[in-house]
């Protein structure tokens, strides 16, 4: 699995993991949280090696149909895409008006960072 499959698929489980069977969650959180093997897995559960190759791809696949039908982490990194974005213009047009010096700029980069704390805020 590569990183940014690893990543999407920690994304998932944060948002539809709840949605899982206990089987599926504990499967997936020893594997990509835990960071455990899939025959470590096995033996922790007596199972199979390919039961837990096969219960993580089902965990998965959940996962990702979750996705398709609600599209909740589509709209999270979109949001997140654009709170970056808006957090650059405000950076810019602070510069622009501490630049010029001129009446009514200080107040306008005061509402500025007022609007980049709230920003900060989401982010964290």
């Amino acid at each position: 699995m590569k990183i940014d499959e690893i990543t999407q698929a920690s994304l998932l489980y944060d948002f539809y993991g709840q949605l899982l069977s206990k089987r599926q969650k504990e499967v997936m959180e020893l594997y990509h949280e835990e960071n455990l093997s899939l025959s470590e897995i096995a033996a922790e559960f007596d199972i199979s090696r390919q039961g837990v190759h096969d219960a993580l791809k089902n965990a998965e696949k959940s996962l990702k149909s979750y996705e398709e039908k609600l599209g909740l982490v589509a709209k999270f990194q979109k949001s997140s895409e654009a709170v970056k974005e808006i957090d650059g213009i405000i950076d810019n047009v602070i510069g622009r008006l501490q630049e010029r010096h001129q009446a009514g700029a200080a107040e306008a980069v005061n509402e500025l960072k007022k609007v980049k704390l709230i920003i900060d805020k989401l982010e964290d």
